[in-house]
């Protein structure tokens, strides 16, 4: 299921469109009332002196959400960027979704944004019209003023007129086209690149309050782990330490809550430290204490030889892989993945009064707001969610379970309380990203045609920490499986049991991460057994350039991201056009001796291919010497943000096909910081790394996600062009080439 399905379930996105046509249109009549200037919605208000200020209600975490969302209204609204402030939003239903997470802040809300910054803009030309007499089609706004017949009025001079005149309805607003917005589709500067090379932004951690105490926790080395007693007077020897507080256990589904324990609670984070270091606990490791990564490794290998759940059914797949002249078959593993974000999670509470204040590191402080209040079980009122700057997030920071701990300890503790996590903390209780393995089976036709494709894929979903299932569900394979277009007679995917032993969550690009891995693999393995170049062989497995229909795909219906189909359509055009573009970009008729991987995926909407060139280094060692990506993901707003996405995408890819794998023994986790689950450094990351846009007018897809999916497959493909071994199980340290 996609992420946000979870955060109140599939009804926030539906309800999320329909809340859309409230905060749209006006942000509270008595707010427009006694408002000064114009402020005909939650985002944007026209003072009278002629300051714009403008709401981003997203969470920056590097993606420049703030640099682009401000500068859309901006856009839409004529307001000279220069004059604008940018105000950030806390949690609060009244903004609609606030979730930064699924590649979704513009592809979600392009036009509903634009509507937003139109309505205040209809609404200054219609007071202008009003004072000058003449018709609003006369009239335009541009350069922060209202203009017409060769005289001008300032926003600020039209602000209070403006804001007593009737909101327009949502669906009569007129957007501006595409050749009147000024400073969007391009480059963008970054608005808070100051700010952060100076070291004055604020990320959690930076949170100050008076009286504030520091704590940090020792978690259940297990999940579903529980302290059967403990000893904490070394710990309180500490100077600085002033409490040691049991922490709630929780109960499955496990969800946000906050995971147990022990806190120890201080005047500064190191006398937290190391009181955590002198607690003496004796544990109940509970129900998860065998959990073993190479045995369950085992046991999904075991599910997916065996027929699973249909999810995807297109012509007699068993009948052609009777009749085939050749088969061709691969098993592919990909281990569970953390999130490893370079700030590890942290949130602020101070709790005085039955009133709550949270500052968190968090991708959806909607989330935290409801976190803290069920937590303290107080109404939601009562509870301010402000958001920090973060320190990159991937999925990780839209559960609140750090915010509900830090909830229950400023309750406890009697003052604001910060719950610091380590890098130690984030490793070892994380949402991991789900542990997946996959069997494909290819028929293949006496002329060497493949006839026949069938899928079945292993994993515990998202769905376990949620609630009481025991594997993926048809939906869950609308992630590179169901959605994935093949120009093939037959083909079926099936869905095979798998328990989880770990909180599963979402980190980015989810599930089309291993599927991504999987099929782009098994392509270019198709390439090989055919004897045909992969580039040639990956537009005919996808097929002529068309339209995919449902019944093309072989099922009923398709989530497609949140998105209607009609507006975001598989277009197998679109993927050819990305593939062309990419091999064109990296010679890949013209080698050279080069060893090339190619990979394409679409997730999010949008469509993405990827080329590397790998080597042996000096060391004999496999490393990546160049890459290319092409990426058509509709309308981008901001291209150079586009671009930087991109390019951290084939980073964050090439760290999980080389190093990523959290692995458990005895139901704990194993790795514990950067020395022990590595990330690509500097020293590893191509040499050269270039980036292609697609120019497009289509409706915006996903950016921050879509680049991850095609990563691993390509360096896989790449390794067999230059050596001739298949890497069908990740990471690459375990296959002994890096």
């Amino acid at each position: 299921m996609l992420r946000r399905e979870f955060v109140g379930g599939l009804l926030v996105v539906v309800a999320g469109r329909a809340l859309a046509v409230d905060r749209f249109k006006t942000s509270d009549e008595q707010l427009q009332k006694h408002s000064e200037g114009l402020r005909p919605n939650v985002f944007v208000h026209v003072a009278s002196d002629g300051k714009v200020t403008l709401v981003n209600h997203r969470s920056e975490m590097g993606q420049g959400v703030r640099s682009t969302i401000p500068a859309l209204l901006a856009d839409e609204l004529g307001a000279d960027p220069a004059r604008i402030e940018i105000e950030q939003a806390d949690g609060d239903k009244k903004y609609g979704d606030q979730d930064t997470d699924g590649s979704n802040s513009i592809r979600g809300e392009y036009e509903d944004l634009r509507r937003a910054a139109a309505t205040a803009r209809e609404m200054l030309i219609a007071a202008a019209a009003r004072k000058w007499h003449v018709s609003v089609a006369s009239l335009t706004a541009h350069d922060h003023a209202v203009w017409g017949g060769g005289r001008s009025l300032g926003f600020g001079e039209l602000a209070d007129a403006a804001g007593k005149l009737p909101v327009p309805e949502p669906g009569s607003v007129k957007l501006r086209p595409r050749s009147e917005m000024k400073h969007v589709f391009r480059d963008l500067p970054l608005v808070d690149a100051r700010a952060i090379a100076t070291g004055t932004a604020k990320f959690g951690a930076d949170v100050r309050l008076d009286g504030m105490l520091i704590a940090v926790i020792a978690r259940p080395p297990v999940v579903g782990g529980k302290v059967i007693r403990f000893d904490d007077s070394k710990a309180l020897a500490v100077p600085g330490v002033k409490k040691v507080l049991r922490m709630p256990e929780p109960t499955p589904p496990y969800k946000f809550q906050q995971w147990g324990g022990v806190a120890v609670v201080a005047t500064n984070t190191w006398a937290a430290l190391r009181g955590r270091e002198r607690l003496q606990i004796e544990w109940d490791h509970g129900p998860n204490a065998a959990y073993d990564s190479d045995r369950y490794a085992n046991e999904l290998s075991q599910a997916v030889h065996q027929p699973g759940h249909v999810a995807r059914k297109v012509g007699d797949v068993d009948a052609a892989l009777a009749r085939a002249a050749k088969t061709v078959e691969a098993e592919y593993h990909v281990p569970h993945l953390a999130h490893v974000s370079m700030e590890p999670p942290v949130a602020i509470v101070r709790f005085d009064d039955g009133k709550c204040e949270v500052w968190s590191a968090t991708q959806n402080p909607q989330a935290a707001r409801t976190q803290a209040a069920e937590t303290l079980g107080i109404d939601e009122s009562r509870v301010i969610s402000h958001v920090t700057f973060l320190g990159g997030a991937f999925g990780r920071k839209s559960k609140s379970d750090f915010v509900a701990e830090a909830a229950h300890l400023a309750r406890e503790a009697k003052a604001p309380v910060r719950v610091q996590w380590t890098r130690e903390d984030d490793l070892r209780h994380d949402y991991y990203n789900a542990v997946n393995t996959q069997l494909l089976t290819a028929a293949l036709d006496a002329s060497g045609k493949v006839t026949a494709w069938r899928q079945r894929t292993a994993f515990p979903p998202i769905a376990t920490t949620f609630s009481d299932v025991k594997g993926p569900s048809a939906g869950d394979l609308q992630q590179g499986v169901t959605d994935l277009p093949l120009a093939i007679p037959n083909v079926r995917a099936e869905t095979c049991d798998a328990s989880a032993h770990v909180r599963v969550g979402w980190l980015r690009s989810v599930y089309n991460i291993f599927h991504g891995f999987s099929a782009g693999s098994f392509m270019d393995e198709l390439a090989h057994a055919r004897g045909k170049d992969p580039r040639e062989n990956l537009l005919e497995l996808f097929g002529p350039t068309r339209v995919v229909t449902l019944e093309e795909l072989g099922v009923d219906k398709l989530r497609n991201y949140g998105a209607p189909l009609e507006k975001h359509p598989i277009d197998t055009g679109r993927l050819h056009n990305v593939i062309e573009r990419v091999t064109a970009m990296a010679r890949w008729s013209d080698r050279g001796g080069r060893a090339l991987g190619l990979a394409a995926h679409r997730s999010f909407l949008t469509y993405v291919a990827v080329v590397v060139s790998v080597k042996k280094n000096s060391l004999g060692k496999i490393a990546v010497d160049e890459a290319w990506l092409a990426a058509d993901a509709g309308t981008v707003v901001n291209l150079e943000r586009a671009r930087s996405q991109m390019e951290g995408a084939l980073i964050f890819g090439m760290s999980h096909a080389f190093y990523g794998g959290a692995t458990m023994k005895a139901g704990v986790t194993e790795q514990s910081n950067f020395d022990t689950y590595r990330l690509v450094r500097m020293p590893d990351a191509p040499r050269a790394l270039r980036v292609e846009i697609v120019q497009s007018d289509l409706p915006p897809g996903g950016i921050g996600e879509p680049g991850v999916p095609p990563v691993a497959p390509a360096i896989a493909n790449a390794i067999f062009a230059l050596t001739g071994q298949r890497i069908r199980r990740l990471p690459l340290m375990l296959a002994g080439v890096v």
